[in-house]
């Protein structure tokens, strides 16, 4: 209480105490896609834009009825499967695929393509936890693969060294690697697309630099698109649904390749959708649907639910046939979610089926797994800013302490992991350290793996024949 002089009475409020933790939203998607018939003032370009589960706004993405884009279409996919909270970020159409894909990948300097979802959270208050960009996640597209080193040259030096890429496609970048002055290797850090023949290499340095040359080769490179995505998933605590090329097996098997992240969740083939405007059955990306699935899992179930093995509304078929067993480890669907592919069976209605994302780690290879641990994280680091700037005391650790712990004994209850501890290490909490102004807390969490193999065990026991005879004889 502050020190100052009173004769007289007073109450003074004491605010010590838990607070409780509230989970952040998860089921938020993130959409990006082009709507040229859309109506500007409602959805312009670059912008984040929310639809509230509002099926009415979606169709100002489409204000002639031709069916032109992608975002109309992908909304539709949402809505089949629940009244979802949808982020929409529109982007220009270009005048071929290669300059449509540069609008969707944007510029991270100005907030455009997908890293206007970066800017979701201050536009419409609301944080997309499941990325989408139905009809540009699918192709391999041709880009700059490797770059080798012809001549090293000499007087470069490492901080001062850049690659330069000139050719007919866009978007390839790499660095050089420096050592004594010379450049021993040049990375390829991003593919690029669009290239027909390979690009030039130009490596510049400051001051005496010269004489370093370099041979690049093009061929099939990892999805642009995706490749962007990573850095802001990463940086939202989001994961991406990903489509494969809806070609064949192996193609989805090799576009999977590509990947090694936690946050990654592939898809592969597409589903088959009857279009209101063609009159037919037409083959559209699964991704959307599966977005909106997982948003309906999230509401009703809870963000610690695989949406494998969940019926996809709206589908009349799939685009490829996927041969379906649940004992042959030999079939098409398991398969491709051997290889870390979810795909799309029909089993009493058709159902998506695959748990796994495209992380090298074992310990994140489930998508339910990886959602939970980012859903507990955001909750805890969002709840404390109560906490922040306060003076240290004893009351205040227990209370943060306490917070957690409590927060953690409700997620165990409902099924969310299967348990989690908070605690104070005083190795870590060293008197210097809590004088910077440093407090450690650590917590321990589970989260609940999806049973993904389940095994009956078959016996024979031949006593049952005695039974049998004990039966008759009593009987009788």
């Amino acid at each position: 209480m502050p020190e100052q002089f009173l004769h007289g009475i007073e109450v003074v409020e004491v605010d010590d105490g838990i607070r409780p933790i509230q989970t952040v939203k998860s089921s938020v998607i993130g959409l990006i896609g082009t709507a040229p018939d859309a109506d500007a003032t409602t959805f312009p370009l670059n912008t984040p834009v929310l639809l509230a589960g509002q099926q009415r706004l979606a169709a100002k993405l489409d204000t002639t009825g031709a069916g032109e884009g992608t975002l109309k279409d992908a909304c539709d996919d949402i809505f089949d499967q629940t009244g979802a909270m949808v982020v929409v970020v529109r982007v220009e159409e270009g005048a071929d695929d290669a300059e449509t894909l540069s609008n969707v990948i944007g510029d991270g300097a100005l907030f455009t393509g997908v890293h206007a979802l970066l800017s979701a959270q201050s536009a419409v208050k609301v944080t997309p936890r499941l990325l989408i960009a139905p009809g540009f996640t699918g192709v391999r597209p041709t880009g700059v693969k490797t770059i080798a080193v012809d001549t090293g040259g000499t007087g470069y030096a490492q901080d001062t060294t850049t690659v330069t890429i000139a050719g007919d496609g866009e978007g390839a970048e790499a660095t050089a690697t420096v050592a004594a002055g010379v450049v021993t290797a040049i990375t390829v850090t991003k593919g690029g697309f669009g290239y027909t023949a390979a690009p030039v290499v130009t490596i510049a340095g400051a001051g005496a630099a010269a004489g370093a040359t370099a041979t690049a080769t093009i061929a099939s490179v990892a999805n642009p698109v995706v490749a962007e995505l990573q850095g802001i998933a990463n940086r939202m605590r989001s994961m991406i649904f990903a489509d494969g090329p809806n070609t064949t097996d192996a193609a989805a098997i090799t576009y999977r390749e590509d990947w090694g992240s936690d946050r990654i969740y592939v898809i592969d083939p597409h589903v088959m959708v009857w279009d209101t405007v063609a009159n037919a059955a037409v083959a559209r990306p699964a991704s959307a649907r599966a977005a909106g699935l997982q948003a309906r899992l999230d509401n009703e179930k809870g963000f610690w639910w695989s949406p494998s093995n969940q019926v996809l509304t709206g589908i009349v078929g799939i685009a490829r046939p996927i041969d379906f067993n649940m004992s042959d480890p030999n079939c098409i669907a398991n398969y491709l979610n051997e290889n870390e592919v979810a795909t799309i069976i029909q089993a009493d209605g058709y159902r998506l089926w695959g748990n796994r994302t495209t992380s090298a780690d074992p310990l994140w290879a489930f998508l339910s797994v990886r959602r939970t641990a980012d859903m507990i994280y955001e909750s805890i680091e969002q709840a404390f800013l109560w906490a922040m700037d306060r003076p240290f005391s004893a009351q205040l650790l227990r209370d943060i302490e306490g917070s957690v712990n409590a927060y953690l004994r409700h997620l165990t209850v409902v099924g969310a992991i299967l348990g989690g501890t908070a605690w104070l290490d005083a190795e870590l909490n060293t008197a210097d350290q809590l004088q910077a102004g440093k407090l450690f807390v650590d917590f321990d969490i589970e989260p609940a793996a999806p049973l993904e193999h389940l095994t009956f065990r078959a016996h024979r026991n031949a006593g049952y024949y005695e039974e049998l005879v004990n039966q008759v004889a009593a009987a009788a």
